[in-house]
């Protein structure tokens, strides 16, 4: 039986009257069908009293990127720049989400969006536009861009970190290619997080837990959009789907072996 991987969903309006739906990217109902090995469950985001119901029904998540930033109230920033769209039905989903997640050990893959919520739930804080900072990158790409080549070609590369756990899983890779598509980015780094990966202007893209949280990977890119023609990237998902089913298999039996975080 293939394991139950929940989907965070965003908020968005659809249609003529902008009716407000809750909704996932195909990209990663298409990875969890295909290199997770698993059955998408979109989690909608209707506020903390569902996760109480929904984590013991999971044996993954998946916490997606989005357009939209996290709400920096949750972490004591200033204000978002006018304009910058917020989604706070799905903040207020997602980081009660991730910490009971985190409590449990339950397997945890977050991308771009996903790592920033994953940061901040667990005590950490955002840079809302590395952009506009002295002697940083511009991480982000224009929404109007229709160009499918943004998605999956190469931004820039990131530095690993030698002795981590991502760059263990990635067969001792030391540097990697990604795509960047954000704006936001790690500030001050959660005190349970590792940082294992970084951009060329220091900007943390990946982070893992040492300790005691089960499986957790969080990656400032999207491996999503480019695991059918890009190995490392399919790699991240084979290995989370491999978590997830040994989690699956905890439940029919409680001696099997648990997870580790990013191995």
């Amino acid at each position: 039986m293939r394991p139950l991987i929940g989907i965070s969903c965003c908020v968005k309006a659809f249609g003529t009257f902008g009716t407000p739906n809750h909704a996932a990217s195909n990209s990663y109902v298409h990875v969890v069908l295909g290199p997770v090995g698993g059955l998408p469950v979109l989690l909608p985001a209707a506020g903390p009293e569902v996760v109480e119901d929904l984590l013991p029904r999971l044996d993954g998540l998946i916490l997606t990127g989005s357009r939209s930033n996290v709400w920096p109230g949750h972490y004591e920033g200033p204000d978002h720049a006018p304009g910058t769209p917020e989604d706070q039905q799905r903040d207020s989903t997602t980081l009660p989400l991730i910490r009971a997640a985190v409590q449990a050990g339950l397997p945890l893959l977050a991308i771009c969006r996903g790592m920033q919520e994953l940061n901040v739930a667990l005590g950490g804080s955002l840079d809302q536009r590395i952009q506009d900072l002295e002697g940083r990158m511009d991480h982000s790409t224009p929404s109007e861009q229709p160009l499918p080549a943004v998605r999956v070609g190469k931004a820039h590369a990131v530095r690993l970190a030698g002795n981590g756990r991502l760059a263990a899983m990635l067969g001792g890779a030391a540097t990697l290619p990604v795509n960047s598509l954000h704006n936001q980015g790690v500030q001050r780094l959660a005190p349970r997080l590792n940082a294992e990966a970084w951009a060329p202007d220091g900007t943390v893209e990946a982070v893992t837990c040492p300790d005691g949280c089960g499986y957790l990977l969080g990656v400032q890119w999207h491996p999503e959009y480019d695991w059918e023609r890009d190995r490392m990237s399919r790699r991240i998902f084979e290995v989370f789907g491999d978590a997830c089913r040994a989690w699956a298999a905890r439940r029919v039996d409680p001696a099997a072996p648990v997870p580790l975080a990013a191995e």
